[in-house]
């Protein structure tokens, strides 16, 4: 398939900034959100029936003028069906120094700690033209923390080496200390990064860390939500994939197979399997929960159609044609134009219906992005 398959245009008013919520503004003029993360749009698409579903149905299964909600996809399950999330947990990685002499403003967004000892990180800079081998960098805070760039990687990337002298544990509060949630750029070019967005910005099951962007279409089940889903007999299994963001690079090239992804670490347990695999065996339907889910479990799934242990790296890039070998159920958000994300949900719901379904949330005001609304691909 080719890139420009995947080009249109998203209205500024339709990328969400904040997840579902209900705004109050206070005397001084302030604002204050009430967030209810599983009160999203809902969108469900049937790929062998083509049907296309916005709006809930009266007694008489005829459409109402009101919006499917994330809620109601527990009515598209039944007891024994098994849901597949992504457990991984962001920490806050963007902060901001400012640069020896010059006292330029530096942003940092870290990536990955490469040595615990020398207390090395990859991560990537902006304005990147100023930062250069050898320069330091300060950053605020209750201790004195300093980091000195010490080689270039890509070019954004560098290795920064911080000089803070205490044990490891304390290294790490102090550094997450001075970050922030690390929203999309799409998000943070809009509005600054705000303290509740740390929690918003973060699963309810994430346990572990290593994310650089959250696995956002985890981010709208609430405790009450998997409450009930428990209530009804489903199933949970948990796969951990530390997203990165190659998923918000821009494609290069039109022809969709000359395209790299990078890689992300991802493990696969025995336990995760185990529930997973006697779902299917048990002619149960395996819904995955996000793209960054979906990559991991045909990562690791065999030609049995089971899914396997892993501890490793993946960098699959799932794009039409493509036959899924584990699940047959999918859970997405709404994608931005020419991402990689967008191309997975249509190599799953297949690239007609999922770019008609695309047009319908376009016209009817469904927004996208990780704080937007979402939308469930079915095999029926």
């Amino acid at each position: 398939m080719k890139l420009s398959q995947f080009k249109f245009k998203l209205p500024e008013e339709q990328i969400a900034l904040y997840p579902p919520h209900r705004a109050f503004e206070n005397e001084d003029g302030s604002v204050e959100r009430v967030y209810s993360r599983d009160m999203c749009r809902l969108m469900v698409v049937h790929r062998k029936s083509q049907r296309i579903e916005l709006f809930k149905k009266d007694e008489k299964g005829k459409d109402t003028n009101e919006y499917l909600c994330f809620r109601d996809l527990v009515n598209y399950f039944e007891e024994g069906d098994t849901f597949v999330f992504n457990d991984s947990a962001v920490f806050p990685a963007r902060l901001y120094g400012t640069k020896e002499k010059t006292d330029a403003k530096i942003e940092v967004f870290l990536l990955r700690e490469l040595n615990e000892e020398l207390r090395l990180w990859d991560v990537l800079v902006e304005p990147a033209r100023k930062i250069r081998i050898g320069n330091k960098l300060f950053f605020d805070g209750e201790g004195p923390m300093v980091a000195e760039v010490i080689d270039n990687t890509t070019s954004r990337g560098r290795t920064l080496r911080f000089l803070y002298d205490c044990d490891h544990e304390e290294f790490k509060r102090e550094l997450y200390s001075l970050g922030e949630a690390p929203l999309p750029r799409y998000i943070v070019d809009r509005r600054k990064a705000e303290p509740d967005d740390m929690e918003n910005f973060q699963t309810i099951f994430a346990r572990h860390e290593g994310a650089v962007t959250a696995p956002s279409t985890g981010l709208h089940f609430s405790k009450q939500l998997m409450k009930m889903m428990e209530i009804r007999g489903f199933n949970f299994a948990y796969v951990t994939v530390h997203c990165g963001l190659s998923a918000f690079d821009s494609i290069e090239v039109e022809d969709l197979t000359k395209h790299k992804m990078n890689s992300e670490q991802m493990m696969v347990t025995t336990e995760a399997c185990e529930i997973v695999n006697k779902a299917k065996q048990q002619g149960h339907t395996v819904c995955v929960v996000g793209v960054s889910t979906a990559r991991a479990t045909e990562t690791t799934v065999g030609t049995d159609g089971l899914l396997k242990e892993y501890d490793g790296w993946t960098n699959k890039f799932i794009f039409p044609p493509y036959e899924f070998g584990l699940s047959n159920a999918m859970l997405t958000n709404f994608y931005h134009p020419e991402s990689t994300m967008v191309m997975t949900t249509a190599a799953f719901g297949g690239y007609d219906l999922v770019m008609e379904a695309y047009n319908q949330a376009l016209a009817h005001g469904y927004m996208f992005g990780c704080y937007g609304d979402a939308m469930l691909l079915l095999d029926d």
